[in-house]
């Protein structure tokens, strides 16, 4: 029996290209997207092997149809990757983006994730990916180095902690859980925010997918597929591992009265 898989944002970019190799590799493909006439062209292509479903995750009933699809469907695979991102400052940010912004990439993901992984671990097996960027280890960095993106970033590393504490929840249950972070990569994603973005060295879609398979194999729960050194991502999480375990109920040095 073929695997089915799930994947958010299908229509365009790595999750379009996630759709096309899971397909490729002979499973069956449950496309979410806005755009049907898109996903109608994903499953022209493929015949027998997708089927569409055209829901907006930036609204309640949106996730609700898919949350029901990932409870009901026997997923071997699910990939939340749907994305917004409305770069500018906060104070500058309407209400209403970002309010999409957080139910597109935490609550959609949250509530998706949530649905699949009891009857993945029921079955004793499934993965989940979630798409969350390099972005996400970008908050130290000063606002001369980085275009100013509080809610994108903010979003993208609650997905990063949300998927750690997810894989080691879900330890010996058969399921894996990954993030998947990229940097920059060459989709439609910044032409959509009106960002030029054609002189900047960009990966392609299909070695971000290559990226996140091969990282599955090797057991990654944090994949950077532009990070060469792994050692990095290791000491990131050590540093943070450091931190957590450094706390007391004492009052440290530097915040009592000199």
């Amino acid at each position: 029996m073929s695997e089915l898989a799930l994947v958010t944002g299908a229509t365009s970019g790595i999750g379009n290209a996630f759709a096309r190799r899971l397909l490729g590799d002979g499973c069956h493909v449950i496309a979410v997207g806005r755009r049907q006439d898109r996903l109608d062209q994903l499953a022209a292509a493929y015949p027998g092997k997708v089927r569409t479903v055209a829901a907006d995750l930036a609204t309640t009933a949106g996730i609700d149809a898919v949350a029901e699809l990932c409870a009901t469907e026997p997923l071997d695979v699910l990939v939340n990757n749907a994305g917004v991102a409305h770069y500018m400052p906060l104070a500058d940010l309407p209400a209403a983006k970002a309010a999409e912004l957080v139910a597109v990439k935490v609550l959609a993901p949250t509530l998706l994730a949530r649905a699949a992984v009891g009857p993945m671990v029921e079955r004793g097996r499934g993965t989940i990916v979630n798409v969350a960027g390099m972005i996400a280890f970008s908050g130290p960095a000063p606002h001369t180095q980085m275009p100013r993106r509080v809610v994108y970033a903010g979003g993208l590393a609650y997905l990063v902690t949300m998927s750690q504490t997810l894989s080691a929840e879900l330890e010996g249950s058969g399921v894996q859980v990954q993030v998947l972070c990229p940097g920059v990569v060459a989709t439609e994603f910044h032409q959509r925010q009106g960002i030029d973005m054609s002189a900047v060295p960009r990966m392609s879609a299909e070695d971000v997918v290559t990226a996140s398979l091969r990282g599955l194999e090797l057991g990654e729960v944090v994949c950077a597929p532009g990070v060469e050194d792994a050692a990095l991502l290791d000491a990131v999480g050590e540093a943070e591992l450091a931190a957590f375990y450094g706390q007391s109920p004492q009052l440290a040095s530097r915040y009592r009265s000199a």
